[in-house]
C-alpha cells in the first residue's frame, strides 16, 4: 500500500475490542488498514469493511509507513516486534498497550536502537469511545513521528503530547486511572450517604458533578502550591477541613455508611496538623503521598 498526504496507510496488531475499535476509526477515516490477529476469524467484520487481513505479522508491518499495537501486554508487544526489527526500521511504531512506565522506556530504547520511530501511549476511553474527539490518548516519544502522524492519531481521539520521555504516557494512564477510582469511590460514597435518607442517585449526581467543577479550581490552584513546596492556607486550612470532616463521619456513622474512605482522609489531616502544618492548605498531603 502507498501512502497519500491525507491517508496514511496503517497496520493494527491485535483485534481485541479496543484494537477491533482502533481499526474500525482508521477505516472510517478512509485510511488504508491492514490488521492482523492471532485468531485469524476476528478479523472478519473488520474485512467486510474493507480492512485487509494479513496472514502473518511480518505481512501487516509491511503493510504500512504507521504501525499500532494493541495487545495483552508487555510481553506480547516484544515476542510481535522483536523478531521483525528489520522490517520495522524506517517506521513508526505506536505501542497502545497497558504498561508500566519502565517498559515503555525499555521499548524505545530497542526502537531507537533498529532506527524504528516509536510512541507509546495511553488510551484514556473505553472501545466505545474510539473516534471522539472528547476521548483523550496520551502520548509520548519520538517527537518527529507524532508530528508527522498527529493528524492520524486524531482519528481516535484527541492526541495529547507528553514530550519526548516514551514513559510519560503510561504514568499518567496510572495517575489518571487511581484519580478516577478516587473519585468513584467518594461519588460512590456520598451517594450513599444521601441516598440513606431517600435521595436518589439520580437527583444527587447532577449536584456532585457541579461540585467537581469547583474542586477542579482548587486544584488548579493547588498544583503551583505543589510545584513551589509552599501551601499557603489562604483558601481553607487544614485545620478546618479536619473539623468540617466530623460532620462527614458523624451523618455517615448515624446512617450505617462505611466510614473508610473520610477515615483516611482524616489520618492524613491529623498528621499534618500534630506535625505543625494545620495552617497549611490541603495541597500539604501531597508530602504524606510522597511519604516525606
Amino acid at each position: 500500500m502507498n501512502s497519500t498526504p491525507d491517508h496514511t496507510t496503517v497496520t493494527v496488531l491485535g483485534l481485541g475490542r479496543m484494537g477491533s475499535a482502533l481499526a474500525a476509526a482508521f477505516l472510517a477515516a478512509g485510511h488504508p488498514t491492514t490488521v492482523w490477529n492471532r485468531t485469524p476469524a476476528k478479523a472478519d467484520a473488520l474485512a467486510a469493511e474493507g480492512a485487509v487481513r494479513a496472514d502473518t505479522v511480518a505481512e501487516a508491518v509491511t503493510a504500512s509507513d504507521l504501525v499500532i499495537v494493541c495487545v495483552l501486554d508487555h510481553p506480547a508487544v516484544q515476542a510481535l516486534l522483536e523478531p521483525l526489527a528489520g522490517s520495522l526500521t524506517g517506521r513508526t511504531v505506536v505501542n497502545l498497550t497497558s504498561g508500566s512506565p519502565e517498559q515503555a522506556r525499555e521499548m524505545a530504547a530497542w526502537a531507537a536502537g533498529h532506527s524504528i520511530a516509536y510512541l507509546d501511549g495511553g488510551i484514556m476511553t473505553t472501545p466505545d469511545g474510539v473516534g471522539s474527539r472528547a476521548s483523550m490518548f496520551l502520548y509520548g516519544g519520538s517527537r518527529e513521528a507524532f508530528a508527522a502522524h498527529r493528524d492520524t492519531l486524531a482519528v481516535l481521539g484527541d492526541p495529547v503530547d507528553l514530550g519526548a520521555d516514551a514513559g510519560l504516557a503510561s504514568l499518567y494512564d496510572a495517575g489518571l486511572l487511581g484519580l478516577m477510582w478516587s473519585v468513584f469511590g467518594g461519588w460512590l460514597h456520598a451517594t450513599a450517604l444521601v441516598g440513606a435518607d431517600g435521595v436518589t442517585a439520580g437527583a444527587f449526581t447532577p449536584v456532585a458533578v457541579r461540585w467537581l467543577t469547583t474542586v477542579s479550581l482548587f486544584m488548579d490552584r493547588y498544583a503551583g502550591q505543589i510545584d513551589a513546596g509552599h501551601y499557603p492556607g489562604d483558601d481553607a486550612t487544614i485545620d478546618v477541613q479536619l473539623a468540617a470532616i466530623e460532620h462527614l463521619l458523624h451523618a455517615g456513622h448515624a446512617r450505617g455508611v462505611d466510614g473508610r474512605l473520610p477515615e483516611l482522609h482524616r489520618e492524613l489531616m491529623a498528621k499534618a496538623a500534630a506535625e505543625g502544618n494545620g495552617g497549611d492548605s490541603y495541597a500539604r498531603l501531597v508530602e504524606a503521598f510522597r511519604g516525606r
